[in-house]
């Protein structure tokens, strides 16, 4: 597929070398994130579980705004990259997911789209003041060394999205939904152990496996091309492949939690979200990540 290469491609191909040689940079320190893993639930130790929950609430909070999921996922990103370097208390959990989050928002939202600290809180009915975010913040950004900005696993999905989509007939295109992986991979967002993967790893994951899924045997050599240019081994693509179909079982279930939009939905409700000034209150429905996701 990457041998006849149209303008568009070599364009797709250009963007995905810079992403490709700037992954390693900004990126969770993979022996952190095991410490929080092996970490045991005493009600105050940082653990997978807590990271899970916040990361969860993070994407409420994206989808009752209405943001991208890059934001979503550089939010995570630099959540994770805290995380993996810092000793966090649970109580402080909070404050560090929102200052996260809202530093992904400044970083790719429109400026007209960033919500008012006060109303971000309010919003995800914490306890802590403006100060306190703005105090978080500056700490989250001292220890990822200012860097906000990174390589994430959507933006290589965007990519090998784009490289794989236009090889397929014109009728079977709206078959490959990218909404629908979008949703595959906020699920797999929210499950630690996905932040050990390298984003592009992930993302072909993700991507391979709904192929499969829809069996375009016509899109097999395509993957398998942008495997080896990405420099992707056939274990690892494998290993996390097996993962990210585990994970999207379970999410599917009834066992797994889901992302809680029940409390955005009171907390703008009647009088206060008459009281909202800015445009993204006038949602009142917060979508779900689907349940048939896998």
């Amino acid at each position: 597929m990457i041998e006849v290469l149209t303008t568009d491609s070599q364009k797709l191909l250009h963007q995905l070398n810079t992403l490709l040689e700037q992954e390693s940079r900004c990126q969770p320190k993979v022996c952190g994130l095991k410490l929080i893993e092996s970490a045991h639930d005493n009600g105050l130790r940082m653990t997978a579980r807590l990271r899970d929950f916040e990361v969860k609430d993070l994407l409420s909070l994206t989808q009752f705004f209405g943001f991208d999921t890059e934001t979503f996922s550089l939010a995570v990103n630099l959540l994770d990259r805290f995380l993996s370097k810092m000793k966090v208390q649970a109580k402080h959990l909070g404050c560090v997911g929102l200052s996260c989050f809202y530093l992904a928002v400044k970083a790719t939202e429109e400026e007209r789209n960033v919500p008012l600290a006060t109303d971000l809180i309010r919003i995800s009915q914490y306890r802590f003041t403006v100060s306190d975010l703005m105090r978080m913040e500056e700490i989250v950004l001292e220890k990822v060394c200012w860097k906000v900005k990174a390589t994430t696993a959507f933006q290589f999905l965007q990519l090998y999205y784009s490289l794989v989509h236009d090889t397929l007939p014109f009728e079977r295109r709206n078959d490959l939904n990218f909404e629908r992986l979008e949703a595959q991979l906020k699920a797999c967002h929210c499950r630690i152990i996905f932040s050990k993967a390298k984003p592009s790893v992930l993302a072909l994951s993700i991507l391979a496996l709904e192929i499969q899924a829809l069996k375009y045997v016509e899109l097999t050599e395509g993957v398998e091309c942008i495997q080896k240019h990405s420099k992707i081994s056939g274990r690892d693509l494998t290993f996390w492949q097996e993962l990210v179909s585990k994970c999207l079982t379970e999410y599917s279930s009834n066992k797994c939690s889901k992302p809680n939009g029940q409390k955005l939905k009171w907390i703008v409700s009647g009088r206060t979200a008459r009281q909202l000034k800015h445009s993204y209150y006038r949602i009142t429905h917060l979508p779900t990540i689907p349940e048939t996701i896998c």
